[in-house]
């Protein structure tokens, strides 16, 4: 049970151990965000410049997008009870992640674009922005003056951040889950830590009780000394 004394396990208010590790509050998870701007983007980008029917790759982008959002979400709220759920999940959100990135990839080459790189001057302006900005609110200003290679350039720029970020932290994870094992490894953590603290209240108790007794001794001896006193 060595492995045991690695897992870090949670508390209720009344000191009551628990086998949920600690939430994972997504929305503050810069790749999530990042993930909302980019499904918002592709969303404009499909009505704007692809054809509204007889295209599966508006279907097949706005699902990717909204896949890479949905199993980053579903993925950390999972996460409290499986990590192997958890990383399962991230692990879709990055596939389909690299699945839009091809995506508009293909579109510049199809349309005889170019994809901003370092050589290009746009691309350092570009690169610093979404690394400084994660929040919906800050591109939703600027997606109508966008033009197609604006705004394939962008959604690669962030297809490559979030990449970048869901393998470093899936790669967490993954050392998490080889420390601390899953939920039969922190139910038992849980249980062992619940019965010794149980224990250590138990013989806390029995060593109070047994120093209440020794002074109801000493003053049960106390008090037939003084009544001998007193019968002299």
């Amino acid at each position: 049970m060595e492995r045991n004394k690695q897992i870090k396990i949670n508390h209720y208010a009344d000191g009551t151990t628990s086998v949920l590790r600690k939430a994972v509050v997504y929305t503050t998870l810069r790749f999530y965000q990042r993930s909302d701007v980019l499904y918002q983007l592709t969303q404009v980008f499909c009505q704007r410049y692809l054809p509204k029917y007889g295209d599966r790759t508006v279907d097949q982008m706005i699902q990717a997008a909204r896949s890479t959002k949905q199993n980053i979400a579903e993925g950390s709220s999972d996460g409290q009870t499986s990590m192997e759920v958890e990383i399962k999940l991230l692990g879709i959100a990055r596939g389909s992640n690299l699945e839009l990135l091809e995506d508009y990839q293909d579109y510049l080459k199809r349309h005889g674009q170019s994809e901003w790189k370092g050589s290009n001057p746009r691309f350092e302006g570009l690169h610093d922005f979404c690394r400084e900005h994660s929040l919906y609110k800050d591109y939703q200003p600027l997606f109508p003056n966008m033009n197609d290679t604006e705004l394939a350039n962008m959604a690669i720029c962030l297809c490559h951040q979030i990449d970048s970020a869901l393998t470093k932290y899936i790669e967490k994870k993954d050392r998490e889950f080889t420390t601390e094992g899953g939920i039969r490894e922190r139910m038992t953590a849980a249980r062992l830590e619940q019965r010794n603290t149980q224990k250590e209240t138990i013989a806390k108790q029995a060593a109070e009780i047994d120093s209440l007794r020794r002074q109801l001794q000493a003053a049960q001896a106390e008090i037939a000394r003084l009544k001998a006193a007193l019968d002299r």
